[in-house]
């Protein structure tokens, strides 16, 4: 499949305009194994990549300042719902590609085609096996059990992977229950919110905490690393994918939508194929420790194979953005801050 894709892929640059030997990304993720995406894409098209990086925030206000006159062809962030709040703002093109249609599940897609994830990732439960069994934790929804009064860790709400995971609850329990399962964990923490996702594991490792909520790649990138201190942390800490035996694990995604205003559209669409390609696929995971979207992608990253088979929440991911109001408006009324 990576070589019919990718010899597709460079066959139809005969039918490109001249101009479309071009290609301008804008994107916030930050990742140094994503030099290599855009390397092959650049030997296999001929289409060079000039990239501009910086937070998503950042760049989608440049794209509504540039406005018709944007240089812009593709925005890549993390996050289905960031990919939601560009969209509303107005800023994609929808896309009709047999290519995505096939490869990438209908949920982990917006269903107008306006953006497209090519990476998983799952928000997982991560707890100190020397205090916690993974039977204890086998749900979000068993965070809000007083047993973990002063025993959680979490970063802060209004940080978007909260928010996403919230829109989730909002969109299974209803905004009352997930309302009160938010102000139960609130009541559990173990200090205020602060920090990153790795700095919630570090804080289990250390025993100021027992139990965290994060994105399961900061796990692996720690069980993967070339420090001793890393590796360290990583087995002091446990993982658990929550929600197994009912609806499935949060997973969000890593996308990208074609700008409005293009001007090299077809080399864009063309990058977003070469994303969903089986190469492409295989660094997000060995790369960034994050899965593949196309289902049956070989990989060899031995922490994330060593996971198995994981239950995915089926729920289209542009929920998450539907409902990102009304999960800060619970995290704020609950005081999660």
């Amino acid at each position: 499949m990576k070589m019919i894709l990718l010899v597709a892929l460079a066959a139809t640059i005969g039918l490109a305009q001249a101009e479309d030997k071009v290609l301008n990304i804008y994107s916030s993720r930050h990742y140094r194994s994503d030099e290599a995406l855009y390397a092959e894409f650049t030997k296999t098209t001929g289409i060079k990549i000039n990239r501009i990086e910086a937070k998503e925030s950042a760049l989608i206000e440049r794209i509504r300042n540039e406005g018709d006159h944007s240089p812009a062809d593709v925005l890549i962030t993390t996050d289905a719902g960031r990919l939601w709040h560009a969209q509303q703002l107005g800023l994609f093109q929808p896309v009709r590609s047999v290519t995505l249609e096939q490869r990438i599940p209908a949920n982990y897609r917006d269903p107008g085609g306006q953006w497209f994830g090519f990476s998983l990732r799952a928000r997982v439960i991560l707890y100190n096996k020397a205090k916690v069994k993974p039977a204890d934790i086998p749900t979000y929804e068993s965070l809000a059990n007083p047993r973990w009064k002063g025993r959680i860790c979490v970063r802060s709400g209004t940080h978007i992977y909260n928010l996403s995971l919230m829109g989730s609850l909002i969109e299974h329990l209803g905004k009352e229950k997930a309302e009160a399962w938010a102000k139960a964990v609130k009541e559990n923490l173990a200090r205020k919110p602060k920090g990153g996702d790795t700095d919630q594991m570090r804080a289990v490792a250390a025993g100021e905490c027992d139990v965290a909520i994060g994105n399961h790649y900061y796990y692996v990138r720690l069980a993967r690393s070339q420090n001793a201190a890393d590796r360290a942390v990583a087995e002091r800490v446990g993982i658990v994918f929550p929600n197994q035996a009912g609806r499935g694990t949060h997973f969000n995604i890593s996308g990208a939508g074609v700008l409005k205003h293009a001007p090299h559209r077809d080399a864009a669409v063309m990058f977003l194929e070469y994303l969903a390609s089986d190469s492409a696929q295989r660094y997000f995971a060995d790369g960034n420790n994050e899965w593949p979207v196309v289902t049956g992608v070989k990989l060899s990253n031995p922490v994330l194979t060593g996971f198995g088979n994981v239950k995915h929440d089926p729920i289209n991911v542009a929920a998450f953005g539907r409902h990102q109001a009304d999960a800060q408006k619970i995290f704020d009324h609950v005081a999660w801050r």
